[in-house]
């Protein structure tokens, strides 16, 4: 390709006319500015938000309220067909690792390893997040797959059931994060019947 050739396609520019030039450029007395006006004086300009006097968008919308997006979580993605490419078979993979290799260089609040691509090397990955697919694609593979951040499980509203999991979690808890046995949830008694009107 030559530049020749980039002349002849036609670029998309128009050419902006110059106004104001005279009765020699051809276009009248006015030289393209019409007949008086904000338009045809000289130095004319407007902010890129201004409606004509008429109250702005920006002034009309609400500026009151929250918006949690400001305080949102920014994770940079890594997908396990990276990995396999950049990464040798028994390392260890964690946020440095990756920075090394060039694979994350933003400023983020963590990584996320995503499961697309295939994975065939043992590796021990540590990450902020996992997808559920990369998980086991790097566990199929015979290697780790550590998450820095567990998320929180959803409480059960009832509250046998919710005093049913916070015994177990307290069990799990004492018995050093193993699997210990959740104890049953107590039974419900039945109410009791209403006393009978003597006649």
């Amino acid at each position: 390709m030559n530049l020749s050739d980039v002349k002849k396609s036609g670029l998309p520019r128009k050419k902006k006319f110059p106004k104001g030039r005279g009765h020699s450029s051809g276009i009248g007395k006015t030289c393209g500015r019409g007949r008086k006006g904000q338009y045809a004086r000289q130095g004319t300009s407007f902010r890129p938000y201004f409606e004509g006097g008429q109250m702005s968008m920006l002034r009309r919308l609400p500026k009151h309220g929250f918006n949690n997006k400001a305080f949102a979580s920014v994770y940079e993605e890594v997908n396990v067909g990276d990995l396999e490419k950049v990464f040798n078979a028994g390392e260890v993979v964690d946020e440095a690792a990756l920075r090394a290799k060039g694979l994350v260089r933003r400023v983020c609040d963590g990584v996320k390893i995503l499961g697309d691509g295939a994975l065939s090397k043992k590796l021990s990955v540590k990450a902020h997040l996992f997808t559920k697919s990369a998980a086991e694609k790097i566990q199929k593979a015979g290697g780790t797959a550590e998450a820095l951040i567990q998320k929180a499980q959803p409480k059960p509203r009832d509250p046998v059931k919710r005093a049913a999991a916070e015994a177990a979690a307290a069990a799990k808890k004492a018995a050093g994060g193993k699997n210990a046995a959740a104890p049953a949830p107590a039974e419900k008694k039945p109410p009791a019947p209403p006393p009978t009107k003597k006649e």
